[in-house]
């Protein structure tokens, strides 16, 4: 009896741990903040304080919406590619009608991006393509429509009428609006996923498809719904993208997929579906920005700043999979 105590402890150690990853996330920022507030004091100032603000708030937009299709045992590479083409009709509009006001720009990037993340989800819902194929496809035919639609040209910042421009940068609270519409979209993401019945559908479809199906869930139905909500929340970082860079290149984006897998990973979202949750993204979206932010204070070359990035999702990915692991095999000696 005695023997099968500390089997016990660890289980429960590791139940909790696997439950509230976020808490793991929490402890290694504040180590940051006082190993490198220690050797650049500049890191903890508000003004640089608010710059991580300003820019994890698209990564955590897109990222949200990334985990979602992460925790339905899919992904969107093709989010980058989204993101400047928005960027790229948004800016493009506003320049031929510069006395738009902002809000329709802001609808505009809004049905684009649900636009394009439908093709996806009928590519692989409708089509049956497996996911990180058919995103690898519109990620390069979607890159290539930048490319058309501005025939190589870029919209610089003089094109840009104020209004737009201030768009992301105005701070009626303190705060920039770009930082509110991430606060806005994350309370939306955590609604929509914890007290919605098709937010319950997207983790019992990442736990198990074949039980999901058998219960009656329209797996179809959630898998178009997680892409073509991925293209929305793109569809609004465009928007965005272009109001707070003043500017719209061929370029916009490139690479930001990865980020955004990166966040997702790093704040506890498990490769293998059916888990993470909205407070580990933004945590795992705020951790890289402090990073970022932390290895160019210290005059730490670019380089390195993908390097530990790439560092981080292999951490995470071997993490997941060994708790994932540790618990199977609990289960099957009776200890859960």
């Amino acid at each position: 009896m005695e023997s099968t105590r500390p089997h016990t402890q660890r289980t429960n150690l590791l139940l909790l741990f696997a439950r509230f990853r976020e808490v793991g996330i929490i402890a290694f920022i504040l180590l940051l903040l006082v190993v490198v507030g220690f050797a650049a004091p500049s890191f903890l100032s508000l003004g640089n304080l608010r710059a991580i603000l300003m820019d994890i708030s698209i990564l955590a937009i897109v990222a949200l919406f990334q985990a979602m299709t992460i925790i339905t045992r899919g992904i969107d590479l093709s989010v980058s590619s989204m993101i400047g083409l928005v960027a790229m009709m948004v800016a493009f509009t506003i320049r031929a009608y510069p006395f738009t006001p902002p809000v329709m720009l802001i609808f505009l990037g809004l049905a684009l991006g649900l636009f394009l993340g439908s093709i996806n989800g009928m590519v692989i819902a409708l089509g049956r393509v497996p996911p990180i194929i058919a995103t690898l496809g519109t990620l390069s035919i979607y890159r290539g429509l930048i490319f058309f639609y501005s025939n190589g040209t870029w919209i610089n910042a003089f094109e840009l009428p104020t209004s737009f421009k201030q768009l992301a940068k105005t701070a009626p609270f303190g705060l920039p609006n770009l930082v509110i519409f991430a606060l806005i979209v994350g309370l939306i993401a955590y609604f929509f996923l914890n007290y919605t019945q098709a937010g319950r559908n997207i983790y019992a479809l990442g736990t198990n498809p074949d039980a999901a199906q058998i219960s009656g869930i329209r797996t179809n139905r959630v898998t178009f719904m997680v892409y073509a909500l991925s293209g929305l929340a793109c569809g609004l970082a465009g928007t965005l993208w272009a109001s707070r860079f003043e500017a719209a290149q061929t370029n916009t984006a490139l690479g930001f997929e990865l980020q955004t897998v990166a966040a997702c990973v790093v704040g506890g979202v498990s490769l293998l579906g059916g888990v993470g949750t909205v407070p580990g993204v933004l945590l795992g979206a705020l951790l890289l920005g402090m990073i970022q932010n932390a290895l160019t204070l210290v005059n730490i070359s670019p380089f390195w700043q993908l390097a530990v990035q790439g560092l981080l999702i292999l951490l995470a990915v071997v993490a997941d999979a060994s708790i994932q692991q540790r618990l199977k095999q609990t289960t099957r000696r009776g200890g859960i």
